[in-house]
């Protein structure tokens, strides 16, 4: 079969079967689905990605107002086929990409955009950690540093969001990220500040305040360490 994309949506009544010669994807855009398959039973929402190797029999329910991108394709990462994952987290440039494939695929017919459409949807598919999916506290506290990443992330803050003391927080988050909650939010500051030094003409100073430091040094100093060359460095090698 040759590899799509298309929006779908389900009913509240459960409906097993099972593809013989293709995996799928299914990614909520909308809502969320329920998602019964070998010894995985559990909803999936906005953000997650469920794996349907090819030959597994699963089945799925959802409200008739959520909707899905669903991704039928002859081969899937290695990574993604080994990890073992019924549900992983996705990218939150994934996500977003999700969103253009759902106007897209909604409003023309354009073979040459789809298959563009498609490359890029399995080059981001390479870039996915399969982390396992993640209880709703962390869900809340992920999304929230990935929108804020401009202000002060404390500890103390981040645990009232999920309704937990410091400790547990701390534990949970390791448990989760396999990192700590620092090291988790340094990089992805270092990433952005990356991605806004290369792909924008935006000063240092404003780089830095984008991705959470007031103070300049500092920056420079974490982004030297992470990267291997100062900020500016970085800049003008683009």
């Amino acid at each position: 079969m040759n590899n799509s994309l298309s929006i779908r949506a389900y009913t509240k009544q459960l409906q097993s079967h099972v593809h013989h010669e293709h995996h799928q994807l299914v990614l909520p855009v909308q809502g969320s689905i329920v998602i019964e398959m070998n010894s995985y039973v559990g909803q999936v929402t906005v953000g997650e990605c469920v794996v349907v190797p090819n030959g597994t029999e699963h089945g799925f329910k959802a409200d008739e107002a959520a909707r899905f991108i669903v991704a039928d394709l002859d081969t899937l990462p290695l990574h993604l086929l080994n990890s073992g994952l019924a549900v992983f987290c996705i990218s939150p440039v994934l996500t977003s990409f999700l969103q253009f494939i759902e106007k897209q695929l909604q409003h023309q017919v354009d073979s040459g955009i789809e298959r563009s459409i498609l490359d890029v949807f399995s080059m981001l598919l390479e870039q996915q950690q399969a982390s396992q999916t993640l209880d709703k506290q962390m869900r809340t506290v992920q999304s929230w540093i990935n929108a804020h990443l401009e202000q002060p992330l404390s500890i103390d803050k981040l645990a009232r969001l999920a309704c937990l003391s410091s400790t547990q927080f701390k534990k949970r988050f390791k448990a989760s990220f396999s990192k700590t909650a620092q090291q988790y939010i340094t990089e992805l500051r270092m990433e952005k500040a990356k991605a806004l030094l290369a792909h924008t003409d935006l000063p240092v100073q404003l780089v830095a305040e984008k991705v959470g430091y007031g103070d300049l040094s500092a920056f420079s100093r974490r982004f030297s360490l992470y990267v291997g060359m100062s900020p500016r460095s970085f800049s003008q090698g683009k």
